[in-house]
């Protein structure tokens, strides 16, 4: 089994939720709402670069556009691989949780 981070985890949810136009600033705007903190712009693309050379995402460069001078953007893919591994994650991951009483209640 390979062994996800939470952040990649985050990061390949994050890429699923947004789809088709998952790129840095949306990829790290969706992730800064949904855990609340602010997340850099390296603490997105560093993890992003790791999971495309364990191929389980992949990026494409889209065409340049004149909204952005120009440039192109690098849209993001979550492989077949990356779901697999997400998919064996949340397996180990349910298992573990279900192991425990609520947490609630402990003290």
């Amino acid at each position: 089994m390979k062994v996800l981070s939470s952040q990649d985890e985050i990061l390949m949810l994050a890429i699923l939720a947004i789809g088709k136009n998952a790129y840095g600033v949306s990829i790290r705007r969706y992730v800064s709402q949904v855990t609340g903190k602010e997340w850099s712009i390296g603490a997105i693309y560093d993890p992003l670069y790791r999971l495309e050379r364990k191929g389980f995402v992949k990026s494409l460069l889209t065409g340049s556009t004149n909204e952005r001078g120009g440039r192109s953007k690098r849209m993001f893919q979550v492989t077949r691989n990356g779901q697999k591994a997400l998919a064996e994650h949340k397996r180990v991951r349910d298992e573990l949780w279900n192991g425990l009483s609520d947490l609630a209640t402990q003290e």
